[in-house]
């Protein structure tokens, strides 16, 4: 698939088949977030595989039922927690070196958009997943505390195909040289 078609074309996916991702399609899903740029090469991106059902049922019990992804962490084969490893984007000796602080949110999202286009490249559907009890989620998942959950991303083989919503136009949202 070409780069800008998969850009143009991805879409949230909420509704899954029930067939299994083989392991060399995850792994170059898996691939294409850990090779994704971030802040002095700092990698704080981590990332948790959930496959089992039991699992995949606790995390939806963080998500609230009227969040239109609520099922999908039910029904996706996999669903991928995207952490990031607290102070070490944005920092140099330990402390923040830009007025935003800690760049973990910024150096996940590279990664994320790398694997969910990389999944999409290879026939899968994801969606972003933000709207959560993040602490009772990282506390089922066991994430630590030097580690930030930033979104669950169900994945999956398509079981729908949803339309464009609309785009505003490049002239809405580029400035040119000033505000």
């Amino acid at each position: 698939m070409e780069l800008f078609e998969a850009f143009q074309n991805r879409r949230s996916i909420r509704k899954y088949q029930d067939r299994p991702i083989p392991e060399e399609v995850m792994t170059q899903v898996l691939e294409a977030a850990r090779i994704a740029p971030s802040w002095a090469n700092t990698q704080c991106t981590r990332l948790v595989v959930v496959k089992e059902a039991a699992m995949k049922q606790k995390l939806a019990e963080a998500v609230p039922s009227s969040n239109p992804s609520y099922r999908a962490i039910q029904s996706a084969p996999v669903v991928i927690a995207a952490c990031g490893k607290k102070s070490l984007s944005g920092f140099y000796h330990h402390q923040a070196s830009t007025a935003l602080g800690d760049w973990l949110m910024f150096d996940v999202a590279l990664a994320v958009s790398q694997l969910t286009l990389a999944a999409h490249a290879l026939g899968l559907g994801t969606v972003h997943v933000g709207l959560m009890d993040v602490n009772k989620a990282g506390e089922i998942l066991g994430v630590p505390p030097d580690v930030q959950l930033v979104e669950l991303i169900p994945l999956g083989y398509p079981d729908q195909h949803p339309n464009s919503p609309p785009r505003k136009a490049l002239a809405e949202i580029v400035h040119w040289e000033r505000w």
